[in-house]
């Protein structure tokens, strides 16, 4: 068994995750995790990024610096935290900040920042990063990247088992032995913080009151529905360059909808676009199960809606299990680390589209 830490920072960028995970590649436990708030400047630059405001290669060079020393001195902070020696981490994974995915482009391309030179440099510890790119480069999507991981960790369960991370985007995991897939669904939180953040300056709509205040808007959530995306066959991936501010305006240029309103019909968004996906791989004479992760596994709306518009599944938190819904991400990137170090795939074909399976990531050592 290994050490390993992963750094996650995702489309909601509100920090880092950070997460220490001991792992043989098919054994995985989390040892200690840790949060590092990211910097409001630096958020503000990365978001220009994301939804396309005109940017230069100073800009973006200097956002990859930047975040280069945040995910570094994260990882220090856990170190110091838990007390762990540089010496007995095996290497660090990093997924980077992601600020465009383009898969289905002319020239498919998906851009994630967070230089992992200073990270090795500044850490003292080998650290593996770009792990999409490859997959990319065999005709995948580059992502989503977490089911394989979490293929090693439920493969084992006898249920009919689908992992729901709900992050900025939503994605599952469908796990079916040999057979594990997964797919981005659409927005996730992504939306809904947009929208707090636009007119109450939140980052995220605490418990859902904001929406539990509003009333769906049954003409606006056909309309969001609209959105060709939803119906694209899989695999799929999408991120903050299609599902952003901008697009939620464009529609709502067509409508009088309150701000309580929108937020219950973007809540409603995202949990009827989960369920009618998970609904496909539903199984007659065993127990369904969804295990809920990410941010909006926290989300009591969010999750009530799943219940009801899933009766024939037991939704839950991957919590069940022993693994900590807000970190499962983090850990993903950890074990990645170890399959790239130990020259083992990381992806998974059936997920992301790719024609093999591959070892992902570029690695950069300490010394």
């Amino acid at each position: 068994m290994e050490k390993y830490i992963g750094i996650m920072s995702g489309t909601s960028l509100d920090g880092v995750d950070t997460a220490l995970v001991e792992t043989d590649g098919k054994k995985i436990k989390l040892l200690a995790y840790d949060f590092f708030t990211m910097p409001e400047d630096l958020k503000a630059d990365v978001l220009d990024v994301c939804i396309g405001q005109q940017t230069n290669l100073i800009k973006i060079g200097e956002i990859d610096h930047r975040l280069g020393h945040v995910f570094a001195d994260a990882v220090n902070q856990l170190l110091s935290t838990s007390h762990t020696s540089i010496n007995e981490i095996t290497a660090i994974g990093s997924h980077g900040q992601t600020v465009f995915h383009a898969p289905d482009s002319r020239y498919p391309f998906t851009m994630q920042l967070g230089d992992a030179n200073i990270i090795a440099a500044k850490t003292g510890i080998t650290t593996v990063a770009d792990f999409r790119r490859k997959d990319m480069a065999l005709g995948g999507q580059g992502a989503p990247l977490v089911p394989a991981f979490h293929q090693a960790l439920f493969e084992h369960l006898d249920n009919n088992i689908v992992i729901l991370n709900i992050g900025g985007i939503a994605n599952l995991s469908i796990i079916n032995g040999d057979q594990t897939s997964g797919y981005d669904t659409g927005p996730g939180n992504m939306l809904m913080d947009a929208w707090v953040q636009k007119h109450y300056q939140q980052s995220f709509d605490k418990d859902a009151q904001l929406a539990k205040s509003g009333t769906i808007d049954q003409a606006l959530l056909q309309a969001m529905l609209r959105e060709p995306y939803f119906q694209h066959p899989a695999p799929k991936s999408t991120g903050r360059e299609l599902f952003n501010l901008p697009w939620l305006e464009n529609i709502l240029l067509s409508f009088s909808t309150s701000i309580p309103d929108v937020q219950a019909t973007l809540a409603e968004l995202t949990a009827i676009t989960i369920a009618e996906q998970v609904k496909k791989f539903e199984k007659n004479n065993t127990t369904n199960e969804l295990l809920a992760c990410g941010g909006g596994a926290q989300n009591p709306l969010l999750m009530a809606r799943l219940t009801e518009l899933l009766p024939n599944w037991q939704v839950g938190n991957t919590l069940k299990y022993g693994i900590d819904a807000d970190y499962m991400e983090a850990m993903a990137f950890a074990w990645l680390a170890h399959q790239t170090m130990n020259r083992q795939p990381g992806n998974l074909p059936a997920a992301t589209g790719a024609s093999r399976l591959a070892v992902l990531g570029a690695i950069y050592p300490a010394i």
